[in-house]
């Protein structure tokens, strides 16, 4: 891949802040959301719909966004793949996030998460393990 010159990168960069702003923005209400539920649930079997509808609103529409950009530059990507992309963050839904967690949980490195196990930060540390565990059962 080509290196970009330097405004393009600038401008790329602010392009980047510029989107996590209007995503920390979205993430202050679960209103504000706007996951693509009936999109997401025809890609997953009735029973990962149920797991992805029980998750936050907010992280149903990250879920939905990642797994389109799965699909916009991998458009052969295996369904189960696809599936894996708007389950990935369904540990964080066994505990709700007050809105000051959901911004200042995002702040803390997932390594220094992982010594801190309590409360929303232990959530986050170990959604992998718990999103696991939620998908087997």
């Amino acid at each position: 891949m080509p290196r970009l010159s330097l405004p393009a990168r600038i401008g790329r960069k602010a392009s980047g802040y510029a989107g996590k702003v209007r995503r920390l923005a979205r993430s202050l209400s679960p209103r504000l959301a706007s996951p693509r539920d009936a999109w997401a649930t025809a890609r997953l079997t009735p029973a990962e719909a149920r797991v992805f509808l029980s998750m936050d609103p907010r992280d149903r529409e990250h879920a939905c966004r990642v797994a389109r950009h799965l699909q916009r530059d991998h458009p052969a990507a295996p369904p189960e793949v696809v599936a894996a992309a708007l389950l990935h963050d369904c540990g964080k839904s066994i505990r709700p996030y007050r809105v000051a967690e959901r911004v200042l949980v995002g702040l803390v490195p997932n390594r220094v998460a992982r010594l801190l196990p309590f409360g929303a930060l232990s959530v986050r540390a170990y959604h992998p393990e718990l999103g696991a565990e939620l998908l087997a059962r």
